[in-house]
């Protein structure tokens, strides 16, 4: 954001509740992304960039309307994705990530990188750690 002269206003920090710790930002980290859908919608976001609901139903296979509307605006009161209203009518909105969300995109990438390199499919779904 730019002010009247031109200058770049400084990205507004993201509060935390425990500051001064040196664990704390490990720990605030995954609370903001430490839900189980979080990550994989800021994946989405990423990789396909702004999207209706109906698409982040789509692309996050698994997630009910219910669970993805609960993460979407858990999402926005953390300051990760902003909710635009595109139409009234129809009533449209499309979901994007914020500054903050998009500096997570190492933290997810590395998610992926990790879990391609480490995880396997079980042999019987039983034995999944999910």
């Amino acid at each position: 954001m730019s002010d009247a002269d031109g200058h770049e206003d400084p990205i507004e920090k993201i509060p935390v509740w425990c500051a001064g710790e040196d664990w704390c930002p490990v720990t605030t980290t995954a609370t903001l992304i430490g839900k189980k859908w979080h990550p994989v919608i800021i994946h989405r976001l990423l990789e396909h960039g702004p999207s209706g609901f109906n698409e982040l139903k789509e692309d996050v296979d698994g997630i009910s309307s219910k669970v993805l509307s609960d993460s979407l605006e858990d999402l926005e009161e953390k300051q990760i994705v902003n909710r635009e209203i595109i139409s009234e009518r129809p009533f449209r909105v499309q979901y994007s990530l914020t500054y903050h969300g998009d500096s997570l995109s190492p933290i997810i990438y590395a998610m992926r990188d990790w879990g391609l390199e480490h995880l396997s499919e079980p042999e019987d779904q039983t034995d999944s750690i999910v």
